[in-house]
Formats: C-alpha cells, sequence, structure tokens
C-alpha cells in the first residue's frame, strides 16, 4: 500500500506537474466571470515562480547537501565482498524492446559498476531492481542489467539478480534476505550520489551495512553551483529530482523505514562490509 500510495501522492507533488496544474487552473478560473481575475493572477504569478525555480539555481541548493552527505570512495587496498548496484539507471521496457541496453540520466551507475567489477575481479556483484509500476508489473530491471554484463564479459557466477524490489526500502531488504551478509564481509553500494543517504539508511535499518559508492552526480560544486540554468527544463528537473528526494528521507523516516532523518557516514561502516547480528 505505501508503494502506490507514494507513487500516486508524488505524482501530484512533482513541482514541476504542480506548477503546471496550477497555472491550467488559473486559466481555467478565467471562464467564470466572478474568478477572472483570480484566475488571471494565478496563472501569470505560477508563470512567474516556473520561470524562476527553472532558471535559478534554487534547485541546486536542494541537491548540494545531499551529494556531499557521503564522501567520494577512497580505495584503501582491502579486499571487496561485493558490489550492490541499485536500480534506477535503464529503461527496461525499452532495452527488451530494443535489443541492447538503454540508459538513462542516471547511467553512471552501471558505468561504475562494471568498473569496479574489473577492479575487484572476486567480488560478488548484487543488481538490485525490479519493475513493478503503479498500474501492472513493468520489465525488471535487474535481468536487463545482467544480460548485459555477461554480454560484456562479466563472469555469470558473479552476478546475483533481485528483481523484486520496487522501492529503496525493497531494495535493502530483499538483498539482505538473498545474499544474506555475513560479519566482516566488505559491500559496497553503488548508487546516485543524491540518493545514497536514503539507501544507506535503508540497508543500515534492515542491519546490512554498507560502504557508501557515490556516483551520477548532478551539483560541480564550489562556483559552479551558483551558476543559472540555460534551460528552464534543466532547472525544474533538478528541482524535481531533490525535492523528490527530500520527501523520501522524511517519508521514510516517518514510516519506520530508516533509523534517523538524514543518515550519515558511520566510522565503522568504513571497515566493515556487515553488521553482527
Amino acid at each position: 500500500m505505501f508503494y502506490y500510495v507514494s507513487k500516486v501522492a508524488w505524482f501530484f507533488a512533482t513541482p514541476s506537474n504542480l506548477l503546471l496544474s496550477l497555472i491550467l487552473l488559473g486559466f481555467a478560473l478565467t471562464l467564470f466571470r466572478r474568478m477572472r481575475s483570480f484566475g488571471l493572477g494565478l496563472a501569470f504569478i505560477t508563470t512567474v515562480v516556473t520561470i524562476g525555480l527553472g532558471l535559478l539555481p534554487i534547485s541546486t541548493y536542494l541537491m548540494v547537501p545531499l551529494e556531499e552527505r557521503f564522501p567520494p570512495f577512497q580505495d584503501d587496498g582491502k579486499p571487496v565482498d561485493g558490489i550492490i548496484l541499485l536500480g534506477g539507471s535503464v529503461e527496461a521496457s525499452d532495452s527488451i524492446s530494443r535489443g541492447q541496453l538503454v540508459a538513462n540520466e542516471s547511467a553512471e551507475r552501471v558505468l561504475d559498476t562494471i568498473q569496479l567489477a574489473h577492479r575487484y575481479p572476486q567480488a560478488r556483484i548484487l543488481i538490485s531492481g525490479g519493475g513493478g509500476t503503479v498500474f501492472g508489473n513493468g520489465a525488471g530491471e535487474a535481468p536487463v542489467i545482467a544480460e548485459y554484463f555477461k554480454s560484456i564479459g562479466i563472469d555469470p557466477a558473479r552476478i546475483i539478480v533481485e528483481d523484486r524490489s520496487r522501492t529503496t526500502s525493497e531494495n535493502a531488504s530483499y538483498s539482505q534476505a538473498l545474499v544474506k551478509p555475513q560479519a566482516g564481509e566488505r559491500w559496497l553500494l553503488v548508487t546516485s550520489a543524491w540518493h545514497m543517504p536514503r539507501a544507506v539508511g535503508v540497508f543500515e535499518r534492515v542491519g546490512f551495512a554498507v560502504i557508501p559508492y557515490p556516483v551520477d552526480f548532478r551539483t560541480g560544486g564550489a562556483s559552479n553551483n551558483y551558476r543559472p540554468f540555460a534551460f528552464v527544463s534543466d532547472g525544474l528537473r533538478r528541482l524535481d529530482v531533490g525535492t523528490k528526494e527530500w520527501a523520501g528521507l522524511i517519508g521514510y523516516y516517518l514510516t519506520g523505514r530508516t533509523n534517523v532523518l538524514f543518515p550519515a557516514p558511520q566510522p565503522s561502516s568504513l571497515a566493515v562490509g556487515s553488521a553482527s547480528r
């Protein structure tokens, strides 16, 4: 139930959808004589706000705290037992239809996992990502990525497929149940930097401590964060992503899916990949 409620609620709460809805509502109200002035005012103000949010670096400030919460991974030379790749980087249905991998704007998740697979040739590779949708079941992402990995020469014996999960919370619980990590094992968690706090939080919640490996940064850092956007759509897209992630952190904390509101690096997780239970 949580899955369906969150998906439907977020569709209407997504900033770009909400702003467009308010503009359309404003114009619709102009059809009523008594509401004409109010409707025009609502449409005009919302349009200005939309342009401002799309061009000004406001959305960047939403993303920076998320992306800088966990530092980039530093290879300490110690062995790595496993690599966890969270779904969200591949369009599964399109990939199946085209007969080749169709990646989206988070393609770095796949690319960096391939690099890690070569750097740690003994590590298992757990791909977590199902294909659930609000209106039925979509194609699972994990099997599609697994087939691609096999096609580029990664040993199939190393690959573990978790294709039931539809949410980050399910990524963690199903992954933990599937691999049953042992104390002392070191598992790298590969996902987008802005998604890492929530991802680490749910893995810790199920007792699967991981070493963060953030990728897919959307902000440039330093002075680049002050730059306005060249296109309104770029700013709104970043606003949608940042707002959704903050809403996810709050929702997961309130529903007990994470233990803290804004998960932070734990010193122990830098050395040990699995919590003793």
